[in-house]
């Protein structure tokens, strides 16, 4: 049996350590704020929507999806219902300009955290944001934490005002 390559291992470390620093980035910048929200953890994970209203025991459409895009060179965060597919050509109208899924990295590049664990808001630079009018429906929804584990509860209305969030319709028909 050989040794363990240490390139590995030393990437494992660095993505371990990069995961909880997110969770605690956004705790962090929760507490920093004096918001009052409670960040919840399940071993089980919430990356996927119905992961997330299993662990939380909700239905599915208060589950926030926080999706990346870039529109014009840009990024841009969609917050849809976890029960809605997202229409490119609605948020691409009411962002301004075509839209196209941002990648992984871009992705944590404009919001500071990875795809299944991305918040609604507490970026590290300015990122317009646009709201599921669908999620208007709910008295409180269920959002990422800053990685795949961890989500918070909101009411949607605060929501919309924490991030700066134009409501739109942006399901698919």
């Amino acid at each position: 049996m050989g040794a363990e390559d240490p390139t590995r291992v030393f990437r494992t470390a660095t993505w371990v350590a990069v995961f909880f620093r997110a969770v605690g980035r956004f705790e962090a910048w929760l507490e920093g704020s004096g918001l009052g929200i409670t960040v919840k953890q399940f071993p089980q994970g919430t990356r996927t929507a119905p992961d997330a209203a299993r662990a939380v025991g909700c239905d599915v459409g208060q589950i926030v999806k926080s999706l990346v895009f870039i529109a014009a060179g840009a990024p841009v965060v969609a917050l849809v219902s976890g029960t809605n597919r997202l229409d490119e050509s609605r948020l691409g109208s009411v962002a301004g300009e075509p839209v196209t899924k941002a990648g992984a990295e871009v992705a944590r590049s404009a919001t500071g955290y990875a795809i299944g664990g991305v918040p609604p808001f507490g970026y590290p630079t300015d990122v317009p944001v646009f709201m599921d009018r669908d999620l208007l429906g709910y008295d409180v929804v269920w959002a990422a934490a800053g990685r795949p584990d961890s989500v918070f509860q909101i009411a949607p209305d605060r929501l919309r005002e924490l991030s700066g969030a134009v409501v739109a319709d942006l399901k698919t028909a």
